[in-house]
C-alpha cells in the first residue's frame, strides 16, 4: 500500500460514496412513492420478470435471503407483491406483483436522474458497463459467478 494513500484514492470508497449520493438523489422521489431504495429495485426486478422465486430474486438483486425476506414482507403488507408457495415443492416461493405493484410503475417512471449524473448517454452506458465488469471481477475473485 502506498504510504500517502488518502481515503479519496480508494476505489472502494469512490463506489461506496457514489452509492450514498445516489441514495440521496433518489430519496425525494422514493419518499413520494413510499419506498426505500431496496424496495424500489425489488419492484423494478419484478417488472422485468414477474413470478421470480425468492432465491432467484435474491440472486438478481445480490441480496441474501435474510435481507430480502423482510423487504418482501413489507412490500406484501403494502399491497405491492404477493408470495405464493409452489404447489409441487412448498420450499419454493414465487413473488408476484399485485395490480397495485404493476400500477406503481407509472409513478416510478418519473424517476430520471439523467441530469443529476451529468453523463451523456454514451458515457452512462460505458460507465455502467465498467461498473458491472468491476462487480463481476470482484465476485469471480471470491469464487462466485455473477
Amino acid at each position: 500500500m502506498k504510504p500517502n494513500l488518502k481515503l479519496a484514492d480508494f476505489l472502494c470508497f469512490a463506489v461506496y460514496s457514489a452509492n450514498l449520493a445516489f441514495g440521496k438523489a433518489y430519496r425525494p422521489i422514493l419518499d413520494e412513492l413510499g419506498l426505500t431504495y431496496t424496495q424500489y429495485v425489488t419492484i423494478v426486478a419484478l417488472w422485468e420478470e414477474d413470478g421470480l422465486t425468492v432465491s432467484g430474486l435474491g440472486e438478481k438483486l445480490f441480496l441474501e435471503s435474510n435481507t430480502l425476506t423482510p423487504i418482501l414482507k413489507k412490500l406484501e403488507a403494502m399491497g405491492y407483491v404477493e408470495r405464493l408457495r409452489n404447489e409441487e415443492d412448498e420450499r419454493v416461493v414465487h413473488v408476484h406483483l399485485t395490480k397495485s405493484g404493476r400500477r406503481l410503475r407509472e409513478k416510478a417512471l418519473s424517476i430520471n436522474l439523467d441530469d443529476a449524473v451529468g453523463l451523456t448517454p454514451k458515457e452512462f452506458a460505458t460507465l455502467q458497463k465498467e461498473i458491472v465488469g468491476l462487480r463481476s471481477n470482484l465476485l469471480k475473485s471470491l469464487g462466485r459467478e455473477t
